[in-house]
């Protein structure tokens, strides 16, 4: 198979499998999202149409590299830059009013009830199980009872989420030495977030930090790599 061809099957279906997941969880938990556990009892992955799961158990593959973690765009602290750009857009429209007033207004993005971003390995092998949970340790996620991997705020509810873009989603609760993903996808549904904008800084924050650490390309909604531009709409959107 064209190694381009699966890289887009493998990314399109990783992510139609984690949405199936969250969105069953959330209309059938509406009252009780933000409890302890991100996910409620019962298992999603029940009512996912098989047919749009990824299988993987005999097929060798490769995931082609989309760009290097060390890539210009991403030398930066993304929140840093977009603030940086925000502060110097006011600073320069003071003097230049009318210019401001000419020029045509930024098309604000579509605000998704759940935003997913997600990092893509560099390496044809994926990212190791083993160094996956070690670094979502240490930015503070907790793997959770749907074995995923969820950030928890100080009254443990959950801020965010990651999960793998492989069937089923999850990660393994032993054997991770063994365990491989071509990448991991992030949710947050910003609605359910007492402060939503904070929370999204920070959940760009971490997934910078890992994109680094593990020599990943962070993704956007799109499946595009995501850039300055596409968080700070995000960000007027949240405010």
């Amino acid at each position: 198979m064209d190694k381009d061809l699966l890289r887009v099957v493998i990314i399109a279906v990783g992510v139609t499998v984690i949405i199936g997941m969250i969105l069953w969880s959330f209309f059938k938990n509406k009252n009780k999202r933000r409890s302890i556990n991100f996910i409620d009892k019962g298992n999603p992955l029940d009512n996912i149409d098989q047919s749009l799961i990824l299988n993987t158990e005999n097929d060798d593959f490769e995931i082609v590299p989309i760009g290097g973690a060390g890539d210009k765009e991403f030398e930066a602290d993304p929140i840093t830059m977009a603030s940086e750009v925000e502060e110097q857009a006011v600073i320069q429209s003071k003097p230049q009013i009318q210019v401001a007033e000419q020029a045509p207004p930024v098309n604000p993005v579509d605000l998704p009830k759940i935003i997913q971003f997600s990092i893509v390995a560099v390496a044809d092998e994926g990212f190791k199980g083993s160094d996956l949970a070690d670094k979502l340790t240490q930015v503070g996620f907790e793997y959770g009872s749907m074995k995923i991997f969820e950030r928890l705020d100080d009254k443990r509810r959950v801020d965010y989420a990651a999960a793998s873009m492989v069937e089923p989603g999850t990660f393994p609760e032993t054997g991770l030495e063994s365990f491989t993903s071509p990448g991991i996808v992030f949710f947050i549904q910003p609605s359910e977030l007492d402060t939503p904008l904070t929370t999204f800084d920070d959940f760009i924050q971490t997934i910078n930090w890992l994109a680094k650490q593990l020599d990943g390309v962070m993704l956007d909604h799109k499946r595009q790599p995501l850039t300055n531009e596409t968080i700070q709409k995000f960000r007027n959107q949240l405010r």
